[in-house]
């Protein structure tokens, strides 16, 4: 899709400075580590780290505490022998981390009970004097994150010093209102190799890379398909490569309601547009104003504010016309085998 590139400067995981693309297309650093990478549907990867010897030594062995209140180190208990994958998010956070936190939910039902066995998952909160532990249990509980994925609070100093070990942090970005790098990192630290990710890839080819590519084929892949069966890439509309990515964690179109927001089927008709389009460009603005049916909608679905995406208005319209023209294609059908209108619904 098109986005704002925002070239900021920071550093790698080597401590030498480099230029990173934040909430933008994805470029390579380095070279491909698997075939799963090239085949993966997102923009790229970056590979940070390509050697072993570089886990010990380098990683902070700083003290955190989790969202049950246990103190652990960083690189002692939470990275040193693993397979990683780590995020920095604030649970008070109006823009993406909800989205982020909710495509990396489907990232763990694809890896199943191998989180917290071979594979762990990280949310380290960069508002550690908000995020105590009870607030960042209260946040896992909203999204029913299962049992491996830990949320971590700690030191403010000792956390950004993590972010900037991952080349993570960047100076000119931080400001009162906490903008953060959205990549987040997977990586394993037996091999020493780290790649930053987009957190909006497909959740399928993060799971693959994670629990496949990181291992370096050691861990065979179930239910392996030959050529002539895998079907083709779809051709993405910008609407429908913006639900893919940014809206289909949290809601569907005529596959009924989710946990943290409605099915969508349906909602260009009964929603004003003007409304529509606002809601989808500024819910934090609508939230903090008290509009009725935001604030309904967000007593509703676990009290999880609808991300502002921060997208631009060419792309609001071609995701409404997709939410349209996906309605309309759902109804046609319903009303072909069953004479039946479409369901009232809303829009988170």
């Amino acid at each position: 899709m098109a986005e704002n590139e925002r070239t900021r400067v920071g550093t790698n995981v080597y401590g030498k400075s480099v230029k990173n693309v934040e909430r933008s297309s994805w470029f390579t650093v380095g070279i491909f580590i698997s075939l799963a990478l090239a085949l993966s549907l997102t923009l790229g990867s970056k590979v940070l780290l390509a050697s072993q010897g570089h886990g010990m030594g380098y990683f902070p062995n700083v003290t955190l505490v989790t969202h049950e209140g246990e103190e652990v180190l960083f690189y002692d208990d939470l990275v040193a022998g693993k397979v990683v994958a780590i995020n920095f998010i604030f649970t008070s956070c109006r823009d993406s981390c909800p989205a982020e936190t909710a495509k990396l939910v489907q990232v763990q039902e694809e890896l199943g009970d191998r989180v917290g066995q071979d594979v762990f998952m990280y949310s380290i909160s960069i508002d550690p004097e908000h995020d105590t532990p009870e607030v960042l249990k209260e946040y896992r509980a909203k999204f029913a994150i299962k049992p491996g994925w830990t949320f971590l609070t700690g030191n403010e100093d000792d956390i950004i010093l993590i972010r900037k070990k991952f080349g993570l942090y960047m100076e000119e970005i931080q400001n009162e209102d906490l903008d953060h790098n959205l990549t987040f990192i997977v990586g394993n630290d037996r091999t020493g190799k780290w790649i930053k990710r987009s957190p909006y890839d497909n959740p399928k080819m993060l799971a693959n890379l994670i629990g496949y590519g990181l291992f370096d084929g050691k861990i065979p892949r179930k239910e392996a398909k030959g050529y002539a069966t895998v079907p083709g890439a779809p051709d993405f509309t910008k609407g429908h490569y913006l639900f893919k990515t940014r809206c289909e964690s949290c809601h569907t179109i005529g596959g009924g309601d989710k946990r943290l927001g409605p099915d969508l089927l349906g909602v260009t008709e009964r929603r004003d547009r003007g409304w529509l389009k606002r809601w989808i460009k500024e819910p934090d603005k609508m939230l903090a104003e008290g509009d009725p049916t935001a604030t309904e909608l967000f007593l509703r679905y676990q009290e999880i504010a609808m991300p502002n995406l921060r997208l631009e208005n060419e792309e609001i319209d071609a995701l409404i016309e997709h939410l349209r023209l996906e309605s309309s294609r759902i109804g046609s059908d319903l009303a072909k085998h069953s004479g039946s209108a479409l369901p009232p619904v809303s829009l988170k």
